[in-house]
């Protein structure tokens, strides 16, 4: 399954150093990280977002756990708001609407009958 994972800092640094230690602790290590989950395919497209300490990226991952696992892994995901969009499939999708959309025209062609 994928999933889109948004993370964004939770907290400016409030001094210089804060911002040093921010870059040398968390943000590098965190940025090579994702470079290498890149090259195994678990994160499939994404990177940093221009103008923000934030990242977007599609992670493919068989189960909401090894997610967690993997976004927990990065050393910046104890300084990040992060939100979690399960992602499905354009056909899977196709596939739901075509099924909404015959519900739809045999309702409205009575062969459908609802009793109270």
């Amino acid at each position: 399954m994928e999933y889109l994972v948004e993370m964004t800092l939770a907290a400016q640094p409030k001094t210089p150093e804060e911002g040093m230690s921010l870059m040398e602790i968390y943000i590098l290590p965190t940025l090579a990280i994702a470079e290498k989950l890149k090259e195994e395919n678990k994160i499939i497209s994404g990177g940093p977002i221009v103008g923000k300490i934030a990242i977007a990226m599609i992670v493919k991952a068989d189960s909401a756990i090894e997610l967690d696992g993997l976004i927990s892994s990065l050393p910046v995901w104890s300084r990040m708001q992060t939100t979690v969009t399960p992602l499905t499939s354009f056909t899977d999708r196709e596939n739901i609407v075509r099924q909404l959309l015959e519900a739809v025209k045999d309702r409205i062609n009575g062969k459908t009958f609802v009793q109270a």
